[in-house]
């Protein structure tokens, strides 16, 4: 940008009135101010941080921000406005968006939203927006994940929105939420602190005028006691406790009701009855109630943060997985260091032992060992050959490697899981939907309540009224009924990432918990996936060997486990035209000729015996015997859950001796065979139909229509079962053992949840009624309502115990 336009957009400035102070931000100049030269021209700032932030704006063309506002501005605005703009900067959305179908995704963290009823008022008011898709906000994780449309309207503008209504966003990288976590920390435990040491001072002042039960203390010491107390509240019911003030000021703006209402509007009125109290000389003064209520509350919500960064502690470590750094290999064999960003497919990356994988790559040169545990739970170091992909965020072990990249970005594994933990913890289930409607009408009948209660009072005793109405309002706050629900999910997704399995779908942990019956696939899932060629036998004028390779070519491009009996064969044939059939097998030309791969009736016009034939469709050319061990873990996870009553169900593709083999080696009973996807989904209706909750495990890649079907899906693999929309829930890694260790936390999580709604139930239906009767004074009722939230998130957090796979 030239230095003419700079001074236009100054000559612009001083037009507005604003021109006589900082450049940046308008404020009057100290006598030692800065002076920076923005575009060859001196200017004047009230410090450096001003001149840096002018001389950013000029270098990301935001000068326009000078032209366009109308008012003088301030740092903290300004700041604001830089950052949203640099949401639109290409580098920056490269490491945060991703690709999907429709537009654009991008989750962003907010250290403003509180309570349920913010998730709401940043769903509706950001789905306003132009170009926006999808808005999904989660006020237990403080995450807020948006679709738009990059065609319509740019990220900034619904960023902007939101930052309007007072939550300003934050991208959800790992090194930023861990600065703006820590510093919410910090400002909490001040908070905390001051209004548990203003507390105790307030209840020591109050003590001294309840024990004057005969009115004998002198009025001047009564009122230089309140007086005191007066000063000791204020800065807590208005500072300490403002976050739940401007909680109750964005509710009734959106005319939304919700727990910072009943919080806010019932500390507010013991702080102003009592200041009226105290201007006229009456009976009463609440000043301790108001303080302990603040004290109390902020003590339950530290509780609740550390609930939430449990929840997100597995997306938390994995974005602090990926390296901000890479060493690249230049063309002539040198090497440079290059932020990760930099890293393009195709690039070589040197990865020294001890140093983590920047992107997904292949391993070069010579095999390495690699820790993978992050990814996929595995404790020991997995040996890699070159030729194998290596992930991005494992950490190399002994010895140095070259990996050519072939991922970046949100392409990568690291990112894919990230995402996934993301995606489910950002929705919301139907249980936690439930209590939210519940907990919104709950508030606006407590007020209608407490308007009768007030009335009643003051017909039978006046005196008591404005006492016995705060304390109903006080401890009707149904911060635990908010709460019960979206904790304990929140606190249970972050240990079921733990075990390794991650939950696509909100609402599939409670239909694992609910299962009865559990189907499994044979091939790759209750196998090892890695079948070997037993037998071979040629028909005809082909040999071994040609009958091996015209396999090996049709199966070279199959995801399916079966294609990996051939790896290493020869391949030196053209290929065209290759189609799968499912259920019956591969076909396609090889050399020019026309062939099937597959079951015995299908590519060779035989009666199906279990092998693996080559034919075309008519003719046999070859038999192909296969064999596919058991996983090591199959048994012990079979039995696991059995012992956990479910009935264990085998339905497979595979010939029926190979699937009757595999269920008696495995102890399960009801096994089928040679089953189509479409028979496999017939099987699971049939369960359904007779009131069974089915569960269906399988590899993710031919199964999509029975894992759609059933009531919750387990998809095995690390290939294509992380992209696999219709699995419910996904194993990072394939021990079967974390299936039923998924199902003892999935059932633990559906009892803490009855337990926490039923607590939260139970203590309004107790604890309103002997309010309403005048037997709880208010601050017995600020300590109340603080027990009953601190029990629900306490039970809660009992499900961040390690769980064992």
């Amino acid at each position: 940008m030239s230095a003419g336009a700079v001074a236009t957009a100054a000559a612009v400035r001083d037009a507005h009135g604003v021109g006589e102070g900082c450049f940046h931000c308008s404020e009057a100049l100290p006598p030692s101010a800065a002076v920076a030269r923005i575009d060859g021209q001196p200017r004047r700032f009230c410090c450096d941080g001003c001149a840096a932030a002018a001389q950013w704006i000029r270098d990301a063309d935001l000068v326009d921000y000078y032209r366009l506002r109308t008012e003088p501005g301030g740092r903290a605005a300004t700041d604001l406005e830089a950052q949203l703009a640099a949401f639109d900067r290409d580098d920056v959305q490269a490491s945060h968006v991703r690709q999907v179908d429709g537009g654009r995704e991008v989750t962003v963290l907010t250290d403003g939203m509180r309570c349920a009823a913010c998730a709401w008022l940043i769903d509706r008011a950001v789905a306003r927006e132009r170009g926006v898709l999808e808005v999904v906000a989660n006020a237990v994780t403080g995450r807020i994940r948006i679709v738009w449309d990059p065609a319509r309207t740019t990220l900034s503008a619904p960023l902007r929105r939101l930052a309007g209504l007072g939550y300003v966003p934050y991208l959800a990288g790992g090194i930023a939420r861990e600065r703006e976590r820590r510093a919410q920390r910090n400002r909490d435990l001040v908070r905390m602190g001051i209004a548990g040491l203003a507390s105790m001072q307030a209840m020591m002042f109050a003590e001294a005028l309840y024990l004057d039960i005969y009115q004998q203390m002198p009025v001047a010491t009564r009122d230089f006691l309140r007086w005191i107390t007066f000063l000791v509240s204020t800065p807590v019911v208005f500072w300490c406790g403002w976050p739940f003030i401007a909680g109750m000021l964005r509710e009734l703006r959106n005319h939304r009701l919700g727990m910072d209402t009943l919080i806010a509007s019932s500390t507010l009125l013991a702080y102003f009855a009592s200041v009226f109290e105290t201007v006229r000389g009456g009976t009463h003064v609440w000043y301790d109630a108001a303080v302990m209520f603040v004290f109390l509350l902020l003590g339950a919500r530290m509780l609740e943060q550390r609930a939430r960064r449990i929840a997100v502690a597995q997306v938390d470590t994995l974005a602090r997985a990926r390296p901000a750094l890479a060493t690249r290999e230049l063309a002539d064999g040198g090497r440079e260091v290059v932020p990760t960003a930099a890293l393009a497919v195709g690039d070589v990356a040197c990865v020294a032992a001890g140093d983590t994988v920047p992107a997904d790559g292949v391993l070069l040169d010579e095999p390495a060992r690699f820790e993978e545990a992050l990814l996929t739970g595995e404790a020991h170091p997995v040996r890699r050959v070159p030729g194998d992909t290596v992930f991005a965020g494992t950490v190399c072990r002994e010895a140095p490697a070259r990996i050519r990249i072939e991922q970046v970005g949100t392409g990568t594994r690291l990112s894919q899981l990230e995402a996934m933990v993301e995606r489910a913890q950002s929705h919301r289930p139907r249980a936690a939907q439930l209590a939210d409607a519940v907990s919104s009408r709950f508030v606006a009948g407590i007020l209608v309540v407490a308007a009768l209660v007030y009335l009643g009072w003051r017909i039978h005793d006046p005196s008591r009224a404005l006492e016995v109405t705060l304390a109903l309002l006080v401890i009707s706050c149904p911060c635990a009924l908010s709460l019960a629900v979206p904790t304990a999910l929140a606190v249970a997704h972050g240990a079921l990432a733990k075990l390794g399995v991650l939950a696509t779908d909100p609402d599939a942990m409670g239909s694992l918990a609910a299962a009865t019956d559990l189907v499994f696939d044979k091939t790759g899932t209750l196998g090892s996936g890695r079948p070997t060629l037993a037998r071979v036998e040629a028909f005809g004028v082909l040999d071994v060997e040609d009958a091996t390779g015209i396999a090996a070519a049709l199966e070279r491009d199959s995801l399916h486990p079966i294609a990996r009996a051939f790896d290493g064969q020869d391949v030196g044939m053209t290929v065209s035209g290759v189609e799968e059939r499912p259920g019956l097998g591969l076909a396609g030309n090889v050399g020019g000729r026309a062939w099937r791969l597959g079951r015995a009736d299908f590519a060779a016009g035989r009666v199906d015996d279990g092998a693996l034939w080559l034919g075309d469709g008519a003719t046999a050319a070859a038999r192909f015997t296969l064999e596919e061990p058991l996983r090591e873990d199959a048994g012990d996870a079979v039995a696991a859950l059995r012992r956990l009553g479910l009935d264990v169900h085998l339905s497979s593709g595979d010939a029926a001796t190979s699937v009757t083999t595999f269920g008696e080696r495995l102890g399960i009973a009801h096994v089928a065979a040679r089953q189509s996807p479409e028979d496999k989904l017939a099987g699971v209706r049939a369960l359904q139909a007779d009131g069974r909750v089915v569960a269906m495990v399988g590899d993710g890649l031919n199964d999509a229509p029975v894992l759609a079907g059933a009531d919750v899906s387990i998809a095995i693999g690390s290939g294509a079962a992380l992209a696999h929309r219709a699995a419910g829930l996904v194993l990072t890694a394939p021990s079967l053992l974390r299936i039923p260790a998924a199902v003892r936390l999935a059932r633990r999580t559906r009892a803490i949840v009855r337990q926490n709604l039923a607590w939260a139930l139970g203590y309004n239906i107790v604890a309103i009624p002997l309010a309403a009767a005048g037997l709880v004074t208010p601050w017995v009722a600020a300590l109340g309502m603080a027990l009953s939230s601190l029990i629900v998130t306490l039970n809660a957090l009992r499900l961040a115990r390690s769980p064992e796979p």
